[in-house]
């Protein structure tokens, strides 16, 4: 089991039994300096006005926490996004981090145009602003550009999870392009390999995969068998006839797992 401090929490369940400014203090160190740097933002989250640019959700008894980081108050999506739960032995796991550039162009994947939540396409779809978002360069669940932090924000997890008295943690890569780009960084899997090594074969030059990238949809370029991004989007699209799903992965603090599915120069 991890440790910490004596007295000092070592979980997200034992933070959240702090008070609030505490385990604000504590959540913020999921911030990278380089976020706070590119927005002019000062490091407690507050504007010149004094409006808070956080919120959080994660009140006392959950083991889960929910963060929403904006440059400015009352933007409509946060330049940050986080979810994180405690597995079932007290190590952290990250089930949604999300970046997006503010300045960029929004695509409305998340909700069809009455409303309704997709929860980033993998509950239903909202086809013509995925369309959309994948002729900008989006990849799938993005609304957003995204702001090319993810090095530095595994950097600030590193430095999280090691306050806690942890050497690892664990990532829920939602799309095959999240689970590439995981891998580049060093990450390795729980679960989920066979699935990764059976995508690859799947877009090998004799594989069943390729071959259903007909053009049948926007999504199922033949293209798409050079590009990570492109490759999720066929995915996403529905190529392996089931949701991509059971894939967890896990970062070890300073090492880099050496982990490759996918050719190394693939580009994205």
């Amino acid at each position: 089991m991890p440790s910490t401090e004596p007295g000092g929490p070592s979980s997200i369940g034992s933070i959240n039994r702090l008070p609030y400014p505490e385990k604000r203090a504590i959540y913020l160190r999921l911030v990278p300096l380089a976020l706070l740097q590119r927005f002019h933002l000062s490091p407690f989250l507050y504007d010149s006005q004094g409006r808070d640019l956080v919120e959080l959700r994660c009140p006392a008894g959950s083991a889960t926490v929910e963060m929403a980081v904006y440059h400015a108050y009352g933007f409509p999506d946060p330049v940050l996004f986080g979810h994180l739960t405690d597995t079932l032995n007290g190590r952290i796991h990250v089930l949604l981090y999300i970046l997006n550039d503010p300045d960029s162009p929004r695509f409305d994947v998340d909700r069809l145009p009455d409303g309704t939540p997709t929860r980033f396409g993998t509950l239903t779809r909202n086809l013509e602003a995925e369309e959309a978002a994948m002729r900008y360069g989006l990849a799938p669940g993005q609304v957003r550009r995204g702001l090319r932090l993810l090095g530095q924000a595994i950097a600030a997890f590193e430095a999280f999870v090691q306050s806690l008295g942890h050497d690892i943690f664990f990532a829920e890569p939602l799309y095959y392009h999240n689970a590439v780009l995981f891998e580049r960084y060093g990450f390795a899997y729980q679960s989920g390999r066979a699935l990764m090594e059976r995508i690859e074969r799947g877009f090998a030059p004799d594989g069943d995969l390729r071959a259903k990238l007909d053009g049948c949809t926007p999504f199922r370029r033949p293209e798409a068998v050079h590009s990570i991004r492109l490759r999720s989007w066929a995915i996403h699209d529905g190529i392996l006839g089931a949701p991509f799903t059971g894939v967890t992965m896990y970062k070890r603090v300073g090492k880099h797992a050496g982990v490759q599915t996918c050719p190394p120069d693939l580009p994205w």
